[in-house]
């Protein structure tokens, strides 16, 4: 099953979300302005991606909060903020992909 973790507003979470629908896969939505991600989902997007790749560096609270000309533990603060999260995060099997990408869900969802 793929998981798409993001907001209802994201629009790039919404496109993520319209075309697992579109196609039939099966998918979960987990909202993040819902729900908190747990330990052990975070453990498992860190241990297949990137820290870094997850930060969304565009984003308003990361430049209002003042992360550009900051020093901080990026799996700490995405924890604690996961507004600094860049949307959709895909997760099928072990394997993750940030942002909406039609052809890896295409294939998640075929397999």
């Amino acid at each position: 099953m793929i998981q798409i973790i993001g907001t209802k507003k994201c629009k790039e979470t919404s496109k993520a979300l319209r075309a697992c629908k579109e196609r039939s896969f099966c998918f979960q939505f987990v909202d993040l302005s819902q729900r908190e991600l747990s330990i052990g989902e975070w453990n498992a997007i860190f241990s297949a991606t990137e820290p870094e790749s997850l930060i969304d560096t565009s984003s308003p609270f990361y430049i209002k909060n003042g992360y550009t000309f900051r020093e901080f533990s990026i799996r700490e603060e995405l924890v604690e903020h996961p507004q600094l999260l860049k949307t959709p995060i895909l997760r099928n099997k072990g394997k993750v992909c940030v942002g909406f990408n039609l052809d890896t869900l295409s294939e998640w969802g075929q397999a």
